[in-house]
C-alpha cells in the first residue's frame, strides 16, 4: 500500500489491515488518535512522564485487544473508551499505594481565614463598583457572563440577541472593565 493509501484510509480499513498484519497500519492509528489521548491525560492532570506512560498503555491495549473491536462504534470511541480505563486502573493504582497515615489525615482547611474573607469582600465590592459604572448594554452581559457563569448560546438565547452581537458586547465589556480597574488602582 502506497503512503498516500493509508493517509485517506478509514479506519476500519487500517483495523483491517493492522490485524492481517500490516503494522504500518497501526501506526497511522497510533498516530491518529495519540493526540487526542494525550490531551486527554493531560486534561486530567496526569504529569507529563505519567501522560507518556499512559498513551503508551493505551496504545498496547490498542493493538492486543484490536480483534475485539467491533466496526458498530468508532474507531475513535473506543480508543477512548480504552483511554479511559488505563487512567481510572492508574488512578487506582495510584491511591493503593499512599501511604495509609496520608490517606486519612486531616486535610489543610479550605476556609478562608478572617483577613482573608474581608479582601475579598473589599475586592468584591470593588468590582461591584465598576460592574455598576458600565453601560447598562453591558452591564447586564457582564454580570450574566463572568458572575452568573451563563453561556454565550445561553445569554443569547435569553435576551433574544444575536451571536456575534453577545459576543462583541461581552469583549466591550470586559475591556472596559479592565480600563476601570486599572484606573482605580492608580488612584
Amino acid at each position: 500500500m502506497e503512503i498516500a493509501d493509508y493517509i485517506i484510509a478509514e479506519d476500519k480499513e487500517l483495523v483491517a489491515l493492522t490485524l492481517g498484519g500490516d503494522d504500518i497500519a497501526f501506526e497511522y492509528l497510533f498516530n491518529r488518535y495519540s493526540d487526542a489521548i494525550r490531551r486527554l491525560f493531560q486534561h486530567r492532570s496526569t504529569s507529563p512522564a505519567d501522560t507518556e506512560d499512559l498513551l503508551q498503555e493505551t496504545f498496547i491495549k490498542v493493538y492486543v485487544n484490536l480483534h475485539r473491536y467491533s466496526p458498530s462504534y468508532t474507531f475513535g470511541q473506543w480508543v477512548y473508551t480504552i483511554a479511559r480505563n488505563t487512567h481510572i486502573d492508574f488512578e487506582r493504582c495510584r491511591q493503593e499505594n499512599i501511604p495509609i497515615n496520608e490517606k486519612f489525615s486531616a486535610p489543610v482547611a479550605s476556609t478562608p481565614s478572617p483577613e482573608e474573607n474581608l479582601i475579598s469582600l473589599q475586592q468584591r465590592s470593588q468590582i461591584e463598583n465598576y460592574i455598576g459604572c458600565l453601560p447598562d448594554q453591558y452591564r447586564q452581559l457582564f454580570t450574566m457572563r463572568f458572575l452568573e457563569d451563563y453561556s454565550y448560546e445561553e445569554i443569547a438565547e435569553k435576551l433574544q440577541m444575536p451571536m456575534g452581537t453577545v459576543k462583541t458586547r461581552i469583549h466591550r465589556a470586559r475591556e472596559r472593565m479592565c480600563r476601570l480597574i486599572l484606573e482605580g488602582e492608580k488612584h
